[in-house]
């Protein structure tokens, strides 16, 4: 199979499969007007049209769908993330995922790893988000051991508030066992974070969002976590966590070696404006603008937003160029999680979207398999 047109930096392509591995790439005089792009790698999905891994009902066949759902939207590669929730819902879809996993191959490539988003966040307004108070705890090795039992050793990336008390032993295990712990939702002291990361803390969490509306101008939780280099970030770029400017500045301090793109979309992303009933958050709003609150509020209750229209915005709304805007949603988070994809080179994995020049996607291979379009 071939399929051609321009890379990203604009070279016109052929670029050549054999089976699941992309066996050349050959550099052309001229090429079909459309994009040939690395499959989008998610670290932080809640759900999606109407489907939500947390739901308390959920089933194989909706984490099948969601991942078919998100394949039309160029995420090849995502990580299903589970929020605050009582344990036995937490293992409950741990299991199903695994499940879905072991029934068809492709699912298991799409899904490497799950994202445990708490429940050992700050239980302060700002910081604790969108995430269930009653459900809040602070962490618990023999409850992280049976996350792993019942997914298979699925969990590699924790979120947690390192300022909750046994956290910085619990950092430490998890780091020992290659889980990549993750800061977010946290009202942390600098030395917290400090101490976080000597542990072995490797990310921030959607830095800048889950955080008080209004924090001291110095020193403070954001300003440490941007100096820290041991510690990458994930940002949302929907226009609406983050302003065009805030996410520029953030970018530069954190560097594009080590910033991430997520888009955190929730089960209502990609639905029409309306005031809907979720199986986790409850009531929440989609706006005319795309932005999801709380009702009545300017809260944001998660993202509307896929990840390719987060590299979308990103591109038109600030300077980043789509090369970059790439290596933020492929590339950088492939590496985090220690798998090959992101990359359009001979022996790379052949996860690829075919897109316009605006980024509407019009096909999708996974592991060399068409999944969407022609």
């Amino acid at each position: 199979m071939k399929v051609e047109g321009r890379l990203a930096d604009g070279r016109p392509v052929r670029v050549e499969l054999d089976g699941p591995r992309i066996a050349a790439v050959t550099e052309l005089r001229d090429a079909p007007d459309v994009l040939v792009l690395p499959g989008l790698v998610d670290l932080q999905v809640n759900g999606y049209g109407g489907r939500d891994v947390n739901a308390d009902d959920l089933s194989a066949g909706d984490v099948a769908e969601l991942t078919r759902e998100l394949w039309r939207r160029g995420t090849t590669t995502w990580c299903p993330t589970i929020v605050t929730a009582p344990e036995d819902r937490i293992v409950r879809n741990l299991r199903v995922i695994a499940a879905a996993r072991r029934a068809d191959p492709l699912v298991r490539h799409a899904v490497p790893a799950v994202h445990v988003e708490g429940p050992s966040l700050a239980a302060e307004d700002g910081p604790r988000g969108a995430h269930d108070a009653r459900h809040l705890r602070d962490p618990d090795l023999a409850e992280f051991g049976r996350w792993q039992e019942a997914g298979g050793g699925l969990v590699r990336i924790v979120t947690l508030a390192p300022e909750r008390p046994g956290a910085v032993p619990y950092i430490a295990e998890l780091s020992r066992s290659d889980v990549i712990v993750s800061i977010g939702h946290t009202a942390a002291a600098p030395a917290d974070i400090e101490a976080a990361v000597r542990a072995g803390a490797r990310l921030s969490t959607h830095l800048g969002n889950g955080a008080h509306a209004m924090i001291r101008r110095h020193p403070n939780y954001i300003w440490t976590q941007l100096a820290e280099d041991r510690l990458a970030a994930t940002f949302i770029a929907d226009g609406h966590h983050l302003p065009a400017d805030t996410f520029t500045a953030m970018v530069r301090a954190k560097g594009t070696g080590r910033a991430l793109l997520v888009s955190d979309s929730v089960t209502v992303a990609g639905c029409a404006p309306g005031d809907y009933t979720t199986p986790v958050g409850g009531r929440i709003t989609v706006r005319e603008d795309g932005r999801v609150t709380l009702p009545g509020t300017d809260l944001l209750a998660g993202s509307g937003s896929s990840l390719i229209e987060c590299v979308a915005w990103a591109v038109t709304h600030t300077e980043i160029d789509l090369a970059t805007a790439l290596r933020l949603a492929a590339v950088n988070p492939a590496r985090l999680l220690g798998t090959e994809g992101g990359r359009i080179e001979p022996g790379a994995p052949a996860d690829l979207i075919v897109t316009t020049s605006d980024l509407s996607v019009l096909r999708t291979l996974v592991n060399g398999v068409p999944v969407h379009g022609a």
